[in-house]
């Protein structure tokens, strides 16, 4: 009865939503339904197949690891010494060039010690904010190593630093994880990727460590840190124990509210493929796992409980309840004292076999620049350092020479595959047709046009079937309603750009079937990131006899290509690359015309001339200067 209750409220919430989330939203219940009743279903056997299935499937929705491990060409740049414990500030390479600033704290003494990996979540001086380091202190206090890193993005380690004022262009921590993390999906990778694998190479430096058992070996963190922890739970087999702090909740509450957080977080298919947050720590089962929560967290509470009851339930098919932990606090989101002091009571328990009480003794933190690791503690202000970013450039670049379109013809199920476009009746956004005063006029189906430009088209005798699709603002930062529409398409296995491509579809149909146009004379027009969907329907759909786009972004490669991009997130393609780029449209389109007029850089930017003739050889490329009309401008076009 409870399991129905739930779903008729997300079916009531849905109600109220716009068409694209109400869809989506249809989606996601379906999904999370099917997987309530695998899992009411689970046998030991079972769940021992399932728990290798998430592993397989979650390492491939994040566009799966390394083959090989590079030498990590561990350093140590400084060192201090406190009563108790001492702190090395280390550098490791999770991949060449790729470097991890961290610092380790070993307890005085005679060892092998257990060990902590220390995750760090959205602090803007990640491991060194003052929360954190209470814990790692704690911890070495307590008889364990530490290895606390610094995620990409945070700490020692900003990807879009300037160099002049050190601040990160793209925003701290959950800013650049989201900005890095778009350009990243089209070359079918993650930004998950990155973080879980250095978290799996912090791993192999304690286990180099002669102060640590490797075989007590675990990871604790919160908020970002808590989710870092929840897909090494996952990813490493090795962690001995898991602790996730104020992350794990349910999707079903998570959902409208807060909804989707940043791209970390929003695993392409993730829902699609059958998942929601207990399976992060069904696939660590048996191994110990403690949730530690806040009852006014923004990650909702509701969610945590239901979490938890089904992660205790999969344990116990394992004899393994009493190590599914729980703890529950009422304070907001955050490593509050009561949370960390539950974490040290459970790992006592379960790497040192002890019961205490996880007391944390009074402690003092230290000054941020005492922990840098790199010099001058950023590693991109001094270092020839690699960041996501650029490995993804260089893939994209192979990736882009090697696409599915350089031996053959972009078709349609090519396209219609990379943008998980799915057969629907359903219409996601409002037209309006404007008619002129000639009889049986042709049409242009124009997309997010402004209204002087059509009624610029209509005034030149066409029928205008105006189509406006919500766009992300590229002045405003965080999670966009249209960001969290696009994270919601990704998590069901769709792209919110091919549900706008179906709805020009859609409306390439219902023009060819209204007798009062000249359904044999079709245009398509597109701005902005419309142009992307209007260059897409074009490719799909023979009946449309030209496309014009204005404002589009020159090509994914682009993209991948920039270091700095804005609000794009609706026309992402997961995967995108490895099959076709925008130019490669045209040219399917191709003899019908296409015209491109002040194609713009991944930022926005005007580009000139010749940069996009070169990446459109056969199309008919122009700018259109301020003050022009649309007339003016498109008077080839309109003829």
């Amino acid at each position: 009865m409870h399991k129905i209750a739930s779903f008729l409220i997300l079916a009531c919430t849905a109600a109220g939503q716009p068409t694209v989330d109400r869809h989506l939203s249809i989606l996601a219940e379906e999904s999370l339904r099917t997987r309530g009743e695998t899992v009411s279903k689970l046998t030991r056997a079972s769940a021992e197949k399932r728990r290798e299935e998430i592993r397989a499937r979650i390492v491939a929705e994040i566009g799966g690891y390394p083959t090989v491990k590079s030498p990590l060409n561990a350093r140590i740049t400084g060192t201090f010494a406190r009563q108790g414990y001492r702190v090395e500030n280390v550098i490791y390479e999770s991949l060449p060039r790729f470097y991890v600033t961290a610092n380790l704290y070993v307890p005085d003494g005679a060892g092998p010690f257990p060990a902590l990996i220390g995750v760090a979540g959205h602090s803007a001086n990640g491991k060194a904010s003052a929360t954190y380091q209470h814990v790692w202190i704690s911890m070495a206090k307590r008889g364990y190593v530490v290895l606390a890193i610094d995620p990409p993005g945070q700490g020692e380690r900003l990807e879009t630093l300037d160099r002049a004022t050190r601040v990160a262009r793209a925003g701290i921590g959950t800013s650049e994880h989201t900005h890095n993390g778009m350009q990243l999906l089209l070359t079918g990778n993650h930004i998950a990727r990155y973080e879980s694998w250095d978290g799996v190479r912090a791993f192999d430096y304690l286990a180099s460590r002669k102060e640590v058992d490797a075989k007590r070996i675990a990871v604790a963190g919160n908020s970002g840190g808590g989710t870092q922890a929840a897909y090494l739970s996952v990813l490493d087999p090795r962690l001995a124990a898991i602790v996730s702090s104020c992350y794990m909740t349910s999707w079903k509450d998570l959902w409208y509210k807060p909804g989707p957080q940043d791209a970390e977080q929003v695993f392409p298919d993730f829902l699609k493929d059958g998942f929601d947050f207990p399976d992060f720590a069904f696939a660590a089962a048996p191994r110990p796992f403690l949730m530690t929560t806040a009852i006014q967290d923004f990650f909702p509470i509701a969610g945590a409980r239901r979490t938890r009851d089904e992660i205790k339930g999969f344990f116990r098919l394992f004899d393994a309840e009493a190590k599914a932990g729980y703890f529950e606090y009422d304070d907001t989101h955050g490593w509050s004292k009561p949370r960390r002091e539950a974490a040290y009571r459970f790992l006592d328990q379960w790497l040192k076999g002890q019961s205490t009480d996880g007391a944390e003794p009074e402690l003092t933190t230290e000054p941020e620049q005492l922990l840098y690791a790199a010099p001058q503690g950023q590693v991109l202000a001094t270092m020839d350092g690699e960041t996501t970013q650029t490995i993804n450039a260089r893939e994209a670049l192979a990736m882009h020479r090697g696409r599915a379109a350089t031996s053959r013809p972009v078709d349609r199920k090519m396209i219609e595959t990379r943008l998980r476009m799915a057969p629907v009746t359903e219409r996601f956004h409002d037209l309006a047709l404007d008619m002129p005063s000639k009889t049986k006029p042709a049409a242009i189906i124009a997309l997010n046009a402004s209204k002087a430009d059509t009624e610029a088209m209509k005034d030149a005798g066409f029928a205008v079937l105006r189509i406006q699709f919500p766009s992300s603002d590229p002045a405003r930062a965080g999670y966009t309603s249209q960001y969290q529409t696009a994270s919601r398409a990704l998590l069901v296995g769709r792209t919110l750009l091919g549900l706008q491509v179906s709805d020009v579809l859609h409306a390439i149909a219902d023009v060819a079937a209204n007798q009062s146009l000249d359904a044999s004379r079709i245009r398509l027009y597109g701005r902005g990131n419309a142009a992307v969907a209007a260059l897409h329907a074009a490719a799909l759909s023979p009946r449309v006899t030209s496309v014009a786009v204005e404002a589009m972004p020159l090509s994914y490669l682009a993209i991948t290509q920039a270091k700095l991009q804005r609000g794009l997130v609706e026309i992402i393609v997961p995967g995108v690359l490895k099959d076709y780029d925008l130019p490669d449209l045209a040219a399917a389109i191709a003899p019908r015309p296409v015209y491109l007029v002040d194609t713009r850089d991944a930022a926005g930017i005007p580009l000139m001339e010749a940069d996009v003739r070169a990446a459109y050889p056969k199309s008919q490329v122009q700018y259109r200067p301020e003050g022009w009309t649309f007339g003016k401008v498109y008077e080839r076009w309109l003829r």
